[in-house]
């Protein structure tokens, strides 16, 4: 029996399972490990020449996740020459939402807006990747903006933009890491914790999801169906719901 699914600004996102847009065999398996939600990722686990095969395997292999776990596609960034294509051939129907990464500006998800109306997709909410300088210090910007239900932060692609060298104390993303649970909540929505790339590595994840729900965090992004266990649980203080209504 299909699981009986909330409204998207209902959704907690305890787990956020990402898989390459261009691997069905890995995508089917999505629902095994009982994300909150999964991610067909369009963007960095997908090589350019491979972007037109994902988006014909996304649309071949969504029909058959729907009905099993909540949906969403990660679409390549917006100053990308990919955008347009993933947001015009690359959205299947039936999405929980639609992943934008390296959002910037309210400027940036205005473009991203428009280009979901265009395209035929003017309720699909957006979760907003906070994953550049720019995109950690204006979080608010983008965590306010309507269009916007949920946010991540990429310390991979924040500490490359940076400079920074990417260590497994997090000492170099502290403060993106707090300013980005911050904007979230000052925008009313949910924020989810960093990728731990190791994804053997079960006792950083463990460390890492207590960290960020101490910090304000709804939950982590996952790479391996094994981690989505060890996602964050429910905090003991107030749980990280949206506070917006549907879009409108």
């Amino acid at each position: 029996m299909a699981p009986e699914f909330g409204t998207p600004t209902d959704l907690v996102l305890r787990s956020l399972l990402f898989a390459p847009g261009n691997r069905a065999e890995v995508l089917l398996k999505l629902p095994r490990s009982a994300p909150s939600a999964a991610v067909i990722d369009l963007e960095d686990a997908v090589p350019p020449d491979r972007k037109a095969e994902a988006r014909t395997v996304t649309h071949e292999v969504a029909p058959a996740l729907i009905g099993d776990v909540r949906l969403f596609v990660r679409v390549s960034a917006t100053h990308t020459d990919h955008f347009a294509t993933d947001v015009t051939d690359g959205l299947p129907p039936g999405l929980t939402g639609v992943v934008v990464p390296k959002l910037e500006s309210i400027a940036a998800v205005d473009a991203a807006s428009a280009a979901l109306d265009a395209a035929g997709h003017p309720d699909l909410p957006i979760v907003a990747g906070l994953e550049t300088v720019a995109g950690v210090v204006d979080a608010r910007t983008v965590t306010t903006h309507p269009r916007v239900q949920w946010c991540y932060f990429g310390a991979e692609d924040y500490v490359a933009d940076l400079g920074g060298v990417r260590t497994a104390a997090n000492h170099e993303v502290a403060t993106a890491r707090a300013q980005v649970a911050q904007a979230a909540r000052l925008g009313g929505i949910q924020a989810i914790d960093m990728v731990v790339i190791d994804f053997g590595d079960d006792e950083r994840f463990q460390r890492e999801a207590t960290e960020a729900r101490h910090l304000g965090f709804s939950g982590k992004l996952c790479i391996h169906p094994a981690q989505v266990p060890l996602a964050p649980g429910p905090c003991s203080g107030r749980l990280p719901m949206n506070s917006r209504g549907p879009l409108r």
